[in-house]
């Protein structure tokens, strides 16, 4: 049993806790969640006694573990493998005092024990471990030192699990995990047999995971039972009740006092005005709900444009010309979509997205875009790039020196920055808030497509579901790279699948792609789809046949493009021709008598508005036919 006593804890003046409490059961998987900044990696040191209360206890049952991801990555010349199979401690000093050649009698103990925590299998489960975050056989023999950071990052959680705590923290642990190792790691928890303290952003994770959500706000610990939908609605429920109950109250106060106030100087009634007047005392008061302030972004409109924005016909991208990343690129992006690119790191969803903006030229083939487009790129490094010593306002104004103060103070509040933070020196923002920034920036030009490379890492919950509302009210297109599947389901309507050197569409949906993940973890090898590890020459093969399927569908694109203009023109003719009907002068005697013989009387006028919408009727009628038609073609690909 993990307990926390009445603790009180505070940095810099700022209360993080007060009197906060809370019992988690020795195999309950905890949800820890609260808005950023309000002290739940505060709470997980403490557990790890990296810090202490203030005030209050933390204590653990006898001989139960806690343990948690290091903070720092591993490094050095070790080989992945022996870095995880270090971390079961208990077994290395075993295995170490059995090559130091005990006893005869300690042999035996040695051999029992390791037998006991089953040390046999180790290698084959941190190995399994390794394989499921995304290193292959030959990766897990590789230094650690020649992996990235958010490499050996994974590695370090790899170690974490290895070692089995009676008692695991896990902080955010998917931040360094593309999509398919979150979803193998989402499915070990599920099977974890000991506790679990998860501090996460991934709604859907801690809608899985979780039996309980640990709700940390102002200082207080409350327990709710369900996950994270549920923990809302409960508390949504209790907030009501909460309201309902101080109104009556409040009622019933202002009732007591007017008695009060009208009886106490008369003598009849001075007794019964004393014992009201306890009785108002005695009333234990019912606090007031506070509101969450709500996260709200406003991305701005676009102008429009003729489709296609951004087209990529037989494109290769990379950067040696000699080993492209990514083949045979034949893809279309138009002013509705809304894409999401999967895929493991590495296989090239970052390169694909500096392709589409412009930040890598094509190897080979085209890439045409139309002249006056611009896109917002948000890369995974943008909240480096972000001055420090600079406020939001002043970053703004140096990048658009032109642009009014007000003007820059409005697009900031866009993006839920009040006066105070856009005032604010950069580097004492918090990581949420420098994300939001960072939106702020690339949206200030008025993008008609949004690149979104992980644009959730540091955001909250609260935040990333302003986001995704923010994203389905923006009228431009978004491809997105994230490893949330709550935000790729909720703001993607197509899947387009980055590997083997190629993006090809997804036939399924993110349900079927997390079947296919979980199955290739496990190492099936009946693997469905483009999900599918089917040998390389026939998967070259599909995307050959598949292009040369999309390209049949060029005429009847190049139709609906044609229709679509025409629209437009002639929407554009009756609106002119309505305004020369509505103007008086069109009447006079004199200017009626010059405009009919210039043929622009209002009859004539009226029969060319007539002929005019009777055309727009069929080609709006043609082009719902072709696009219906279209989409059904796209979707049998």
């Amino acid at each position: 049993m993990l307990r926390i006593t009445d603790i009180a804890h505070q940095i810099g003046g700022r209360v993080l806790f007060d009197g906060a409490s809370a019992q988690i059961g020795d195999r309950q998987k905890i949800g820890l969640v609260g808005r950023n900044g309000s002290g739940k990696t505060t709470l997980l040191r403490m557990l790890m006694q990296e810090a202490s209360p203030d005030r209050g206890e933390i204590s653990l049952s006898a001989r139960r573990r806690i343990g948690a991801v290091a903070q720092e990555a591993p490094d050095g010349p070790a080989p992945l493998i022996d870095i995880v199979l270090a971390a079961d401690t208990e077994r290395a000093a075993l295995l170490a005092e059995l090559a130091a050649d005990p006893s005869g009698e300690r042999v035996g103990e040695i051999h029992a024990r390791l037998s006991d925590i089953d040390a046999h299998a180790a290698e084959a489960r941190a190995a399994t471990i390794l394989a499921g975050l995304g290193f292959d056989a030959a990766a897990q023999a590789r230094p650690v030192g020649t992996f990235s950071g958010g490499w050996r990052m994974r590695v370090a959680l790899a170690a974490a699990l290895f070692a089995q705590p009676d008692f695991l923290l896990l902080d955010e642990p998917t931040n360094h995990l593309d999509m398919e190792a979150a979803l193998w790691l989402e499915s070990y928890l599920a099977r974890y047999a000991g506790g679990l303290l998860l501090v996460s952003h991934d709604r859907e994770l801690l809608n899985r995971i979780p039996d309980a959500i640990l709700h940390l706000q102002d200082g207080k610990l409350t327990l709710y039972a369900g996950g994270f939908d549920r923990f809302e609605r409960t508390r949504a429920e209790r907030q009501a009740r909460q309201a309902a109950l101080y109104t009556k109250q409040q009622a019933q106060r202002r009732r007591i006092q007017s008695f009060v106030d009208r009886f106490r100087a008369k003598a009849t009634k001075a007794r019964q005005a004393q014992s009201r007047l306890k009785m108002l005392e005695r009333m234990e008061p019912i606090a007031a709900v506070a509101e969450d302030r709500a996260t709200v972004f406003t991305l701005p409109k676009p102008e429009p444009l003729s489709p296609p924005l951004l087209t990529l016909e037989a494109a290769s991208a990379g950067y040696d010309a000699a080993k492209p990343i990514l083949r045979d690129l034949d893809l279309r992006i138009d002013m509705d979509d809304r894409i999401a690119l999967l895929g493991v790191n590495g296989a090239g969803k970052t390169t694909l997205l500096r392709l589409l903006a412009r930040r890598l030229k094509p190897l080979g083939g085209t890439l045409r875009a139309s002249s006056k487009l611009q896109i917002g790129y948000f890369a995974q490094n943008q909240l480096e790039d972000l001055p420090p010593d600079k406020t939001p306002v002043e970053h703004l104004q140096a990048l658009s020196p032109m642009a009014t103060e007000q003007s820059l103070r409005t697009h900031l509040g866009g993006f839920a920055f009040e006066q105070s933070k856009a005032d604010t020196k950069i580097a004492a923002l918090s990581g949420g808030e420098k994300a939001r920034l960072a939106l702020a920036v690339i949206c200030r030009a008025k993008p008609h497509i949004l690149l979104l490379d992980e644009p959730t890492n540091h955001l909250d919950i609260d935040a990333r579901q302003a986001l995704i509302q923010a994203l389905a009210d923006y009228e431009g297109a978004v491809i997105l790279v994230s490893h949330d599947p709550h935000i790729v389901a909720a703001c993607a309507d197509r899947l387009w699948i980055v590997g083997d050197g190629g993006c090809t569409p997804y036939d399924g949906d993110l349900n079927d792609y997390r079947t296919g993940v979980l199955s290739a973890r496990r190492g099936d090898s009946k693997r469905d789809g483009d999900a599918s590890a089917g040998s390389g020459s026939k998967r070259k093969e599909h995307r050959r046949e598949r292009a040369v399927s999309r390209a049949a569908l060029q005429p009847l694109r190049d139709r609906i493009r044609a229709l679509s203009s025409d629209i437009d023109k002639k929407t554009k003719m009756i609106a002119k021709l309505h305004e020369r009907l509505a103007d008086p002068a069109l009447y006079e005697p004199a200017d009626g008598a010059a405009n009919a013989a210039a043929g622009f009387d209002a009859a004539t006028l009226n029969k060319a508005v007539s002929q005019l919408q009777e055309d727009l009727e069929t080609a709006e009628t043609e082009w719902l036919t072709l696009s219906e038609e279209l989409e059904e073609r796209e979707a049998a690909l």
